[in-house]
C-alpha cells in the first residue's frame, strides 16, 4: 500500500520554481510510479524545464545518443533552473564534456569489477566480500557513474545477473560473509525479484550481512514510502544501506523520511559521496554535507575520489583536493562526521584510505604529531610518559614549535 501524503496541491516552492508541476496532485508526486512514468529522458523535454540554446541542445542530443539521460521529476526539481553550475544540474543534465578524452588511461571499466566475475553479476575482489550487480537501471542516470559503461548506447552492455549461479558460488564460499547488492539500483527491481534475491542470500548460513547499495533516498525517496517495499527489507534483515548523496541541497524533508522509514525497521543508513569537481570539492561543502547527513540520522562513511571512467574526467580533482578537504574537516566537526577518503585502486586492487599526514616523524621512544591546528606535540608511544597538567607550554627544538605538557610537581 502506497503511504500518501494529505491535500491535492504539490509542494509550494516546487510550484514556485517549476511552474510546469502547478496540475500534479500531491498523492501524484509521492507516488515513485508517478515519478518513473514521468521522468525527463529527452533534451526537448529537459528544456521545458531548464533553458537551453539551440547549440545546446544538439551537443546534448550528441551526449545522450552516447549516455542516455533520466531524471526523475522529484530529482529534477532540486536544481535551480537559473544556476549553469547548479551542483545538482552538473550530476543529472548530459555535458559536452562526456564525449571528450582527456586522457589514455581512462577505461570503462576501471576497476576491473567484470575481469573478477566468477559467473555472470557477481565480482569477487575481497576474500570475505561479493557484489551482485542486480539491474542496469537507476531512477536517475548520474553524470559521474563509476559503472557508466550498463547504461551506455541505452543499456547495450547491460549486466545480466545468473542468480543461480550467484547463489552456489556464494554457498560453496565460506569464506564470504558479507554481499553488496547494487546496480543500477536494486530497489527499482521488481519487488518480486529483489525479495527472491534477498531471501536466497539469507538462506546461506555463513553470509552474516546484506548491504543494498541505492541512491533512493537521493533521488527517489518516495519508493521508500512504499510499505511493500519496506516489509521486504524488514523480512530479510540483518540490511544494511549505503547511500550516495553528494550535496546538502539534496537533503530534504523527502529523504529524510525515506531513511527514516529504514531506520524504523532497524537497518542503518552509511553515506559514500564521490568528490566531484564543481559539486562539493571544498571543505565547506562537506562540513555543511556531513552536518546535514548526521541531523538526518546518516553516518558519513566513505567519500571516494572519482575513478578514472571514460566520460568521467570533468568531475575529477585532484587527491590533494581530497586530502585537504579531510584536513579541513578533522577538528571541525564531531569525528561521526569524518568520513574516510578512499581511493579505489584501478586494476581492482580495492579502496586505499587517504588520510593527511599527522606523523611527523617517530623514534622508538618518541613520536612526533601534528594536530588539526598544526600544531606539534611529542608523544611517547609506549604509555611510559610521566603524569601531566591540562596546560600546554611551548618550546623551540630545532626552529620547531613543540606544545608539551607541564609536568606535575611531586608533593
Amino acid at each position: 500500500m502506497q503511504i500518501k501524503i494529505e491535500g491535492e496541491k504539490p509542494p509550494s516552492k516546487l510550484v514556485e520554481k517549476f511552474p510546469q508541476f502547478s496540475g500534479v496532485k500531491a498523492y501524484e508526486w509521492d507516488d515513485w510510479r508517478w515519478q518513473l512514468k514521468n521522468s525527463i529522458r529527452t533534451v526537448d523535454k529537459l528544456s521545458e524545464f531548464i533553458e537551453l540554446t539551440e547549440n545546446e541542445k544538439i551537443q546534448l542530443k550528441m551526449v545522450t545518443s552516447v549516455y542516455p539521460m533520466f531524471i526523475t521529476p522529484y530529482y529534477l526539481s532540486l536544481i535551480d533552473p537559473e544556476n549553469p553550475e547548479d551542483p545538482i544540474r552538473k550530476q543529472a543534465v548530459p555535458s559536452i564534456a562526456e564525449l571528450i578524452e582527456y586522457n589514455d588511461y581512462e577505461e570503462e571499466d576501471p576497476l576491473y569489477e567484470e575481469i573478477d566475475s566468477p559467473c555472470p553479476g557477481l565480482t569477487h575482489r575481497y576474500p570475505d566480500r561479493v557484489l551482485i550487480i542486480a539491474t542496469n537501471f537507476c531512477p536517475t542516470f548520474c553524470r559521474h557513474c563509476t559503472r557508466k559503461r550498463i547504461f551506455k548506447n541505452h543499456g547495450g552492455r547491460k549486466p545480466t545477473l545468473d542468480l543461480n549461479s550467484a547463489i552456489n558460488y556464494i554457498s560453496k564460499h565460506e569464506e564470504i560473509r558479507d554481499v553488496v547488492v547494487s546496480g543500477g539500483d536494486p530497489l527499482t527491481l521488481p519487488f518480486p525479484i529483489l525479495e527472491r534475491i534477498l531471501s536466497a542470500l539469507r538462506s546461506i548460513p555463513h553470509v552474516d550481512i546484506i548491504r543494498i547499495g541505492t541512491r533512493a533516498p537521493v533521488t527517489l525517496p518516495q519508493i521508500l514510502f512504499d510499505n511493500q517495499l519496506i516489509s521486504i527489507l524488514e523480512k530479510y534483515g540483518p540490511i544494511w544501506v549505503n547511500t550516495h548523496f553528494n550535496h546538502p541541497a539534496e537533503i530534504t524533508e523527502y529523504s529524510e523520511r525515506a531513511v527514516l522509514n529504514l531506520l524504523k525497521i532497524g537497518i542503518p543508513v552509511n553515506n559514500q559521496s564521490v568528490l566531484l569537481k564543481g559539486v562539493n570539492d571544498n571543505p565547506e561543502t562537506m562540513i555543511e554535507l556531513s552536518r546535514a547527513l548526521l541531523r538526518i540520522r546518516v553516518r558519513p562513511y566513505y567519500i571516494y575520489h572519482c575513478d578514472p571512467v571514460k566520460g568521467v574526467s570533468h568531475f575529477r580533482t585532484s587527491l590533494w583536493k581530497g586530502m585537504e578537504i579531510i584536513e579541513r574537516m578533522r577538528g571541525h566537526i564531531s569525528g561521526l562526521g569524518v568520513p574516510t577518503y578512499v581511493v579505489d585502486a584501478p586494476g581492482g586492487g580495492g579502496k586505499i584510505p587517504i588520510n593527511p599526514n599527522y606523523i611527523l616523524s617517530f623514534t622508538e621512544d618518541t613520536v612526533i604529531l601534528r594536530n588539526y591546528e598544526g600544531k606539534i606535540f611529542k608523544y611517547h608511544p609506549n604509555g611510559k610518559e610521566s603524569d601531566v597538567s591540562s596546560l600546554p607550554f611551548l618550546r623551540q627544538e630545532k626552529g620547531i614549535q613543540i606544545y608539551i605538557r607541564k609536568r606535575k610537581k611531586r608533593e
